[in-house]
């Protein structure tokens, strides 16, 4: 082969030979036009590329699309530029923070100065943003030593690129350039601005320079774009039904949980109603654990200082953890624990084990505490206290297959019977650009994502693969479960783990009689009660399956002459463990009902002269209506198989 050629290979597997320097988008032209106009940016040997930027050695090239994942980043952080250009347009004089791609859209800090800025500015933004995108410019790649980055921004008087700038290192610091505007940035970005033929700014908020509440607070404006018009209007749709399924919302209709200033920001206070809810999943959980051969145990929420050391936690999260709890005792500390593992790997370290012995399942419902940042704090979906469904599988090498299969197996079934089909599995493995951040040794980490891997081929699961994503301890297979509104939400995880045994000193007799490491699983179906439960009731807007309600039937005298007869088939429910009360108030038929509906109770039982004369209830099932009359025994019937 010619020295000046390249061989490019393709997701297919095919190679073509191209000449040295060939972009990504001349790359989409040898496959398809159509492909190449729809060319976003490209995947060169892993790594997300402009598609303009030549190509100087073999790769692996795949072209992405507005359909990509890395596609729409690339398409949201190129509209930050633009938002970045309209605004310096409309407010000579801005300064401006960092402009990222987000999960949907985007954001940029702006520090205003002097300038006014609220929402109602958002229409003329909207324009400015539309006008500039009319003008097809182009995003241009341009590379700058760190000298020439500091004297550009310093003419420019913007001390936050400042600040980035002299973080970065000289001989890696890269410009994008659009229309008339130059912003500090790794890229990659779109081709030209004209793709970005939809934009919507969304809302405002404040955020701190880098996060921290001694820094100054900037103003955070979020918006959204999109390759055509009609993909913003269903965008539109979907968050107004967003809106109308906000969990904070429904739990507040629903009286599940509330929140008190004085109790503390991110510390949820369950309700009598939310308490029967999480003590239902609980238990379907327990059934579903014992019956896997799981053994439950519970821990304390506070650990001495050293077990955490001993884990490397407190290398890793010391800083953003709640700090020390000190005792009478001069130099002794406690922590919040913000992890179960470190408990149970005491645990399983209480009594000599033998090969015979594993696999070891321990399962608690642990509750734990982080000091999420203010800003990142949302209802039940973010707390600073959570209950993870927690559970740890000590086993043998040759049992990690079989357990990790098994575990996949119990989240399956645990997501099928609360009505979440849609989900794929997310490999979540080393970045290896950053080994540093890993603990243990290579060849362990190698085997553990050859082995999910492997496992999740054989389960038939539709997998992606992420790098950067793993655990500092080992790597892990993440749940990614699509709600009814098509929002995915990251819920049980399965991790694998062959570095914490070895920092407790875990072990277990051999056949051969020595001494041997277990592996461990780390596992959470999950997640957290806490957000499992903010995305149940988004995903069902608040109407749970019967079996989950804190109530399920309400029963409705239609006045206090048969409060009595009420009483009895209250009493008949109960005893079926039927969960119920009596709405005893002086109010019309029709508001009691009314009132049923809107807080989702699943059955309604009507009770007046002739239900209590014919020793039957008329039934109306929430959303359905009226259901005919029953007897109480036939109506028992029916709800026990509505809930088993």
């Amino acid at each position: 082969m010619h020295h000046n050629q390249l061989n490019i290979t393709l997701p297919d597997g095919t190679v073509k030979q191209f000449a040295k320097g060939v972009t990504s988008l001349e790359i989409a032209q040898s496959i398809s036009e159509g492909l190449a106009k729809h060319s976003l940016v490209a995947f060169v040997n892993g790594s997300v590329w402009d598609i303009t930027r030549p190509i100087g050695e073999d790769a692996m090239v795949q072209i992405l699309t507005w359909k990509d994942e890395a596609g729409k980043k690339a398409f949201w952080h190129s509209t930050a530029h633009l938002m970045a250009e309209a605004l310096e347009s409309l407010y000579p004089g801005i300064k401006l923070g960092i402009g990222p791609a987000i999960a949907s859209g985007f954001y940029y800090d702006i520090d205003f100065g002097s300038h006014s800025f609220d929402a109602s500015h958002f229409p003329r933004i909207e324009e400015k943003i539309m006008e500039l995108a009319h003008q097809n410019n182009l995003y241009q790649r341009l590379v700058v030593t760190k000298d020439a980055a500091k004297n550009f921004f310093k003419k420019k008087g913007d001390p936050y690129k400042l600040e980035l700038i002299e973080e970065l290192e000289d001989g890696h610091i890269t410009f994008y350039k659009q229309g008339n505007f130059t912003d500090l940035c790794r890229g990659p970005h779109i081709p030209h601005t004209g793709f970005i033929k939809a934009i919507k700014l969304l809302n405002i908020a404040g955020a701190y320079w880098r996060g921290n509440e001694k820094n100054k607070q900037l103003t955070r404006i979020y918006g959204i774009s999109f390759p055509d018009q009609k993909e913003l209007k269903s965008y539109l749709h979907l968050l107004e039904e967003a809106q109308k399924r906000n969990h904070q919302r429904i739990g507040k209709e629903l009286k599940l949980f509330t929140f008190s200033e004085k109790v503390g920001i991110g510390l949820p206070l369950w309700l009598p109603r939310g308490t029967l809810l999480r003590e239902q999943l609980e238990r379907f959980l327990r059934q579903a654990q014992v019956k896997a051969g799981y053994q439950p145990v519970v821990t304390p929420h506070i650990a001495h200082k050293q077990l955490y050391i001993t884990s490397g936690h407190y290398d890793k999260y010391g800083e953003d953890s709640f700090q020390p709890i000190r005792t009478p005792h001069v130099g002794e500390e406690f922590f919040l624990k913000p992890m179960n593992c470190p408990h149970h790997c005491e645990i399983y370290k209480h009594e000599p084990r033998s090969y015979r012995d594993l696999p070891i399942r321990l399962a608690e419902f642990g509750t734990v505490y982080r000091y999420e940042q203010h800003g990142e704090l949302h209802g039940l979906a973010r707390t600073r206290c959570f209950t993870q469904d927690d559970a740890h599988i000590f086993c043998r090498n040759d049992q990690v297959k079989e357990e990790f299969s098994k575990v996949i197996n119990l989240v399956s079934y645990v997501f099928n019977a609360l009505g979440f089909k849609d989900y794929t599995a997310q490999l979540s493995f080393r970045d290896p650009q950053q080994l540093h951040k890993y603990i243990g040794n290579m060849e362990d980490w190698d085997k553990a994502e050859a082995a999910i891997e492997e496992v999740a081929k054989t389960q038939g699961l539709n997998t992606s693969k992420v790098l950067g994503e793993a655990a500092f301890y080992g790597p892990k297979l993440d749940f990614m479960v699509k709600d009814a509104l098509g929002r995915s939400w990251q819920l049980g995880t399965v991790q694998l783990d062959y570095q914490l045994p070895v920092r407790f000193e875990l072990a277990y007799t051999g056949e051969d009689n020595k001494k041997h490491t277990p592996v461990m699983i780390h596992r959470a179906p999950f997640g957290s009660l806490e957000r499992f439960i903010a995305i149940l009731l988004e995903h069902t807007a608040g109407k749970l399956p019967a079996w989950l309600s804190p109530e399920q039937v309400a029963i409705l005298p239609i006045s206090e002459k048969y409060a009595a007869y009420a009483e009895q088939i209250a009493q008949k429910l109960r005893d079926k463990e039927i969960r119920c009360f009596i709405d005893h108030r002086d109010e019309k038929m029709g508001k009691k009902v009314r009132d049923a509906e809107i807080t989702k109770i699943p059955y309604m039982l009507i009770v007046g002269e002739k239900e209590q004369l014919e020793a039957k209830v008329s039934v109306r099932r929430q959303g359905e209506g009226d259901q005919g009359s029953f007897t109480i025994d036939n109506l028992i019937q029916k709800i026990v198989g509505d809930i088993s």
